[in-house]
């Protein structure tokens, strides 16, 4: 994988490409809230040599920082495709993982006809009609839990509570380790990716997604309300939905065989031509 910079006047956006192939598509993996490019280490591995493959250290996360938190998820999504036309990207796949999996509603929002395919991958529906008031207003609020909550506990609770395998619990806290002397900066991404998520969900958009997509699911995901919002989001969209057995959150690094059979099912059944 090659490592390139894309500048913005908020700070400098790090992503990683392989060598292209003469395919009409790229794997897109975008991490989700507080973790790295290494979230996908085991996809990048699997799927580097078979197709164009991206991936990124979003704004404010791993290398791509620093950076001036002041954006939002649409801002977000604007870059992304800036990177795209700047490296002759076409028909890109979006793979995201929890706020990844947002970001790529909000590409579609934004860019539509753009995207050969969407995965979700732990990830919700931006929809208004899915969260409440109070859920909007919580997620505006936490970027002072997060500054107050003790950073062993916070250490221990993002390193179990989004795995549930050996493997995905030790890169998670191998994750959250960057942040280790700087809890500040912890919070204040926490803080600043919620409320972002919250503005984007208050916009009341229709964030429809027309393109060929899949849901992928921990049975185990303790993050929020992920499954029943992934229920709700399959039976409203009839969006076909995969339930990870024994998966947590981040279920792509705790059945990373399961996940890339199922993203390279996808691939052959609603991509390749």
């Amino acid at each position: 994988m090659i490592e390139k910079i894309y500048e913005t006047t908020n700070g400098n956006i790090h992503y990683w490409i392989n060598e292209p192939y003469n395919q009409d598509f790229t794997l897109v993996f975008l991490p989700g809230l507080t973790a790295d490019r290494r979230l996908f280490d085991k996809q990048i591995e699997y799927f580097e040599d078979k197709y164009n493959v991206f991936v990124w250290d979003a704004p404010g996360h791993g290398v791509s920082w620093p950076f001036k938190l002041d954006f939002t998820l649409m801002d977000k999504a604007k870059w992304l495709d800036e990177i795209f036309i700047k490296e002759n990207i076409v028909n890109p796949v979006i793979i995201g993982q929890s706020m990844g999996g947002y970001v790529g509603q909000a590409y579609i929002e934004q860019f539509p006809g753009k995207l050969k395919g969407f995965i979700s991958i732990d990830s919700a529906p931006l929809q208004r009609q899915y969260v409440t008031g109070f859920e909007i207003w919580l997620l505006k609020k936490m970027e002072p839990v997060y500054r107050y909550y003790p950073w062993k506990s916070l250490l221990k609770t993002g390193t179990n509570g989004c795995a549930t395998s050996e493997y995905g619990r030790k890169l998670m806290y191998d994750i959250m380790m960057v942040y280790d002397n700087d809890k500040s900066r912890y919070a204040k991404l926490s803080g600043h990716g919620f409320k972002m998520l919250a503005e984007a969900m208050e916009a009341d958009l229709p964030y429809k997604i027309e393109c060929p997509a899949l849901l992928i699911c921990g049975e185990k995901d303790q993050a929020g309300s992920a499954r029943r919002y992934n229920k709700m989001w399959s039976e409203n969209t009839k969006i076909k939905i995969e339930w990870i057995k024994d998966a947590g959150h981040n279920s792509n690094t705790d059945k990373p065989e399961i996940v890339n059979s199922l993203i390279e099912g996808f691939l052959k059944e609603k991509v390749i031509n």
